[in-house]
């Protein structure tokens, strides 16, 4: 039985397509809110974006490739993260009293591009190997 796999991509396209994507789903959130208003297409873009788009874009350009920890470390920091650039964004344009929704999702599309650009930030569980060990034998405490 053969399967039909296509070929995986070398490492550096691959790396590419992971920092260019927070990167375009920024540009593709804004150009969603040019449909109509309450349609699915135009609010389900903006808010993965808004939620993931600049967290993903700092944390996921690693040099080397991710133990597990870090990419569970990685996934389960990008919301957090994502969504406090997001309200330092919008604070920062209600101080200079220009915030609106065009303005905002154009100031977070290209912090995010600007991030994607730039080498991730250093996540502990990639360095320390916390999660996996070989041979390492568990701490029993009473």
């Amino acid at each position: 039985m053969s399967e039909n796999r296509q070929p995986a991509l070398p490492a550096r396209p691959r790396q590419t397509l992971i920092r260019a994507a927070p990167a375009l789903s920024g540009w593709v959130a804004l150009a969603a809110t040019a449909l109509p208003g309450g349609s699915p297409l135009r609010w389900i873009p903006v808010l993965l974006f808004v939620c993931f788009g600049p967290g993903l874009a700092l944390l996921y350009p690693q040099p080397g490739p991710l133990r597990p920890g870090a990419r569970l470390e990685a996934a389960a920091l990008a919301a957090p993260v994502g969504l406090s650039l997001a309200v330092l964004t919008a604070t920062s344009l209600f101080l200079v009293r220009s915030f609106s929704g065009t303005a905002f999702l154009v100031a977070l599309a290209a912090l995010t591009t600007l991030a994607s650009a730039l080498p991730g930030l250093p996540l502990p569980a990639a360095t320390r190997g916390a999660v996996e060990r070989a041979g390492a034998t568990p701490v029993r405490r009473r």
